[in-house]
């Protein structure tokens, strides 16, 4: 099931189940992680609606660094036996659609296309045979990292940290199967590349099982999975990530305020 966070109308924000077969929203009476999916008996074209960012997380961004094979030489390969856990701010998150702002720092920003988990419920030290009960459902994730700035600082938080530095988007997906998942990304209509959830190092329950062992979980957390392969973004492009089963993410990238 596909489940949209939008406006229409100038109304506030509500929640809406995707029909696919009209491309029109069923109107939901609140939030589904708290509230269920009792229905308003209204319906808002797809095309009418803006799209929001599907979550915005009152507590956290948990992203794992590192969990594909990646050919770069700007970052280590990597032979740790646990995932290698990162925190963004939740100011970082925006939805599809909203600008990419890149920050009057100097070296490259670069595009992470990565599969996001929603948490939906509390959880601390969640074993990895229990951790998919902890799901919500899942969304697409744009993990904007200032590369440069995160090799020279010799950590990742200020780099990964900045403002609109997380997309999320366009849906959340709560039925899915994400053991074999084309991930790719690209920039201005054109492939940069491309990756497939059955190569991560650490799945999905491996990662929840890590980061609840570090952290309380709380409704709404995102944990974005990691990047298949990392590209430089400019001011001016588009940078579009698709998973698959989900759908694609669109932002524009301009220069910062």
């Amino acid at each position: 099931m596909k489940i949209a966070r939008f406006s229409a109308g100038g109304a506030d924000p509500a929640f809406g189940i995707l029909d696919e077969e009209t491309d029109e929203l069923v109107v939901l009476a609140g939030d589904p992680m708290f509230a269920g999916y009792q229905t308003t008996g209204e319906r808002v074209a797809l095309s009418g609606a803006k799209l929001l960012a599907p979550v915005i997380p009152r507590s956290k961004v948990i992203s794992v660094a590192l969990n594909y094979p990646i050919a770069s030489d700007d970052l280590p390969q990597d032979e740790r036996t646990e995932p290698l856990l990162l925190l963004k701010p939740n100011t970082s998150v925006v939805g599809p659609g909203d600008a990419i702002r890149l920050p009057p720092v100097e070296g490259r920003i670069v595009h992470e296309a990565e599969l996001a988990i929603v948490i939906g419920r509390i959880a601390k030290q969640v074993p990895g045979e229990r951790a998919l009960e902890t799901v919500f459902a899942y969304t697409v994730a744009n993990d904007v990292t200032a590369l440069d700035l995160m090799l020279a600082d010799g950590q990742w938080t200020r780099a990964k940290g900045y403002d609109t530095f997380c997309p999320v988007g366009p849906l959340m997906e709560t039925e899915l199967d994400t053991t074999a998942l084309e991930i790719t990304a690209s920039v201005d209509g054109r492939l940069r590349h491309g990756g497939n959830t059955r190569d991560m190092r650490f799945s999905i329950p491996d990662i929840i099982a890590a980061a609840s062992d570090v952290w309380t979980l709380l409704p709404g957390d995102l944990i974005l999975t990691g990047a298949p392969a990392i590209g430089e973004i400019t001011a001016g492009q588009s940078v579009s990530v698709t998973v698959e089963g989900i759908g694609t993410l669109t932002n524009p990238v301009r220069a910062g305020d």
